[in-house]
């Protein structure tokens, strides 16, 4: 995955919170069910999500849209300042520099496509953090992985996570592993856009619950939007070894595959996050057709 050397960055869109210690009340469950870096999203905080609403986001306003918008790997790079992320030559250089450009990338889509389809889409900062962290949805350390918090509308990573995956997972941790991860989370904001994310209370354990859905749903945004990456202006080249790592990836971190290798087995109705087949499908499903209302994984089987 290669950034457009003169596409200017937006560092706006990412806060970074790296360095420093934020306290604040625990006792709220914000991780996978005690699962810690074994998912790559972590919990939908369903707990402190409210009810409502009827229907399960069906896509048709998003049916058939496209958008026509104008690295090394693995290891993220010690705190450095934002602000000097100013090009696609510095996302190409630098892993924090290339956090924002994916960032900016996604919501440029993402953007677009509401647009065609006459909806408002509303851009939401990235947290940087190392450790720990206090969001709108409590205290967040790093043992939780990545998550959206739909009560502050902000994506949280610490980016330690990355040399978690490989080392504990033995996940190749590429450039478009790293885009992958970032645009599953930006894919719970489009739900929660969508009013998705507020049905799912309730449903999450299982092989069909909601919640599994929820994520097999944001595993499909994550590949629509790699199918128009290049289409962003930010992004031009993305391999079919990049979409190889990132399928490699969500496979590494299927429940039924989490399960075996911590617990010697396997049992579905806990999963919260899906199989490992499962979201290599998804995530190819939304890659190969490039449809957000292909990503109804609310409707039969998944």
């Amino acid at each position: 995955m290669r950034f457009r050397r003169d596409a200017p960055l937006d560092t706006g869109q990412v806060t970074d919170l790296r360095g420093s210690r934020m306290s604040g009340p625990g006792g709220v469950a914000v991780g996978g069910g005690g699962l810690g870096l074994v998912a790559l999203v972590v919990w939908l905080l369903i707990s402190l999500l409210s009810g409502g609403g009827n229907g399960l986001g069906q896509l048709a306003p998003l049916d058939q849209q496209t958008v026509g918008q104008g690295g090394q790997s693995g290891q993220i790079d010690t705190p450095s300042d934002l602000a000097t992320c100013r090009t696609g030559a510095d996302a190409n250089a630098r892993d924090d520099c290339r956090i924002v450009g994916v960032v900016n990338s996604v919501q440029k889509f993402w953007a677009g496509v509401f647009a065609n389809s006459n909806k408002p889409y509303t851009k939401v900062d990235t947290v940087l953090f190392t450790d720990q962290t206090q969001t709108g949805c409590g205290v967040a350390t790093s043992q939780v992985g990545p998550f959206y918090c739909p009560e502050d509308k902000l994506v949280y990573i610490d980016l330690g996570f990355f040399d978690e995956l490989k080392s504990r997972f033995g996940v190749k941790v590429t450039p478009f592993v790293e885009a992958y991860v970032l645009a599953h989370e930006y894919g719970h904001h489009v739900q929660d856009q969508l009013g998705v994310l507020e049905q799912i209370r309730g449903d999450t354990q299982g092989p069909e619950s909601k919640s599994v859905r929820a994520e097999l749903q944001a595993d499909c945004y994550a590949g629509v939007w790699a199918a128009h990456a290049t289409e962003t202006g930010l992004i031009e080249q993305l391999t079919q070894q990049d979409i190889n790592s990132g399928l490699d990836a969500a496979a590494a971190i299927g429940d039924d595959r989490i399960q075996e290798e911590t617990q010697g087995q396997v049992n579905p109705e806990t999963w919260t996050h899906g199989s490992s087949e499962q979201r290599r499908r998804w995530f190819s499903r939304g890659y190969e057709t490039g449809k957000p209302a292909e990503c109804n994984t609310f409707a039969g089987s998944i």
